[in-house]
């Protein structure tokens, strides 16, 4: 890159080539940093846009069983993944894991049914 445009590129940019972190930034964070912002993707998409069917039996059909299939597909991941952190939190904390296994009893004892 010639250094006149080298010049006229903000402070950032020069950072992020460099591969040096801003202070407060760990080395774990550094790696394991998504390179690019995950798109937006609404859960509803409306009809106006461009392949979605205008009408009953349409294309718009197949990508609202995909849009729903890949919906619970995540929530079965995060599901998944939150017990699997709740485990983990359980093991590495054992004392606090108790104390709220007795208040959940505690609590369904006195729910009145």
């Amino acid at each position: 890159m010639p250094e006149s445009e080298r010049e006229s590129e903000p402070a950032n940019a020069a950072r992020s080539k460099a591969g040096d972190e801003p202070a407060g930034r760990s080395a774990y964070e550094a790696e394991n940093r998504p390179e690019y912002a995950p798109a937006y993707e609404p859960e509803h998409a409306p009809a106006c846009q461009p392949g979605a069917a205008s009408g009953p039996g349409g294309a718009g059909d197949t990508d609202d069983q995909e849009s729903a299939a890949d919906r619970r597909r995540r929530r079965a991941q995060f599901l998944r993944e939150l017990n699997e952190a709740k485990e983990l939190r359980d093991r590495v904390q054992p004392r606090r894991a108790k104390v709220a296994r007795l208040r959940q009893a505690m609590r369904m004892r006195t729910f009145r049914w």
